[in-house]
């Protein structure tokens, strides 16, 4: 039993340290597995259990226009991610984005634009916790908590292990559909005509579209044997689009197909 203790106590540290990309050793909610597993953890228990617990015999929260600066906040932030990784993926090989690990302007610039799309990943949990203030309990559904909570485990891991090459391509396509996103909640709450059915169609779509755009990025990764870039990125990312997929068309099927029959 020591034995097996030992052994996995030197395989955390091989693991978390060791292969951990060094650049990152000093990055506040990056450097420690404990970070994401704290906060994944807290949001869990918040919305399952102490979240309803304080609201049950509270009437719902009016947070419009703390979601309004949160939206605002949202949409500057992920504009300036994909403006910084569109510059990087100009500036690099299509066919196959290796990773530099050394400590350079250009590298460095990639590692900030991955750590500053994990933050935004942790801000994006608020979605839920304002469900919760507004007593909005029938929009926290699996596919709500699974894909916020997978998101953090998938970001971490890419900004503390893989920061850079092809994985770029995932803040670029992804922040640029928060902007989109961000932009129809902001406008929803102004005016009622954007909570049409209509613009959520369209929303979902562009979600859908996403997921397909980057199993298609990575899933050619897994048939280039000569691509530096590694490929347990492609096998861990690869199955994780198509189950996304299968959850959003899940969604998109019963809410727009069925319901319009």
């Amino acid at each position: 039993m020591a034995l097996v203790l030992k052994q996995l106590y030197h395989g955390y540290f091989w693991l978390f340290r060791d292969m951990a990309d060094t650049r990152t050793d000093s990055l506040f909610m990056v450097s420690n597995v404990l970070a994401p597993m704290t906060v994944t953890l807290l949001y869990l228990y918040f919305v399952h259990n102490l979240g309803p617990k304080l609201m049950e015999n509270r009437k719902p929260c009016d947070v419009t226009n703390i979601m309004r600066v949160y939206n605002v906040v949202q949409i500057v932030m992920n504009s300036y991610v994909v403006v910084l990784s569109v510059k990087v993926i100009s500036n690099m090989d299509w066919n196959c984005g290796a990773i530099d690990y050394s400590v350079n302007p250009e590298s460095n610039l990639i590692l900030h634009v991955c750590y500053v799309y994990y933050l935004l990943k942790i801000l994006d949990l608020f979605d839920t916790i304002f469900f919760v203030l507004r007593k909005s309990y029938r929009q926290i559904s699996f596919l709500h908590l699974y894909h916020h909570t997978i998101m953090i485990w998938c970001i971490w891991l890419g900004c503390r292990f893989v920061a850079g090459g092809t994985g770029v391509w995932i803040p670029a396509i992804n922040s640029f559909v928060h902007v989109v996103m961000y932009t129809y909640y902001l406008m929803a709450t102004f005016d009622e005509k954007w909570k049409s059915i209509t613009y959520k169609k369209l929303l979902t779509k562009i979600q859908l579209t996403q997921f397909m755009a980057i199993f298609l990025i990575f899933g050619r990764l897994l048939f280039k044997p000569d691509c530096a870039y590694p490929k347990w990125v492609s096998f861990f990312l690869v199955p994780q689009q198509l189950f996304l997929l299968f959850l959003f068309g899940d969604f998109y099927v019963k809410t727009y197909l069925r319901k319009k029959k």
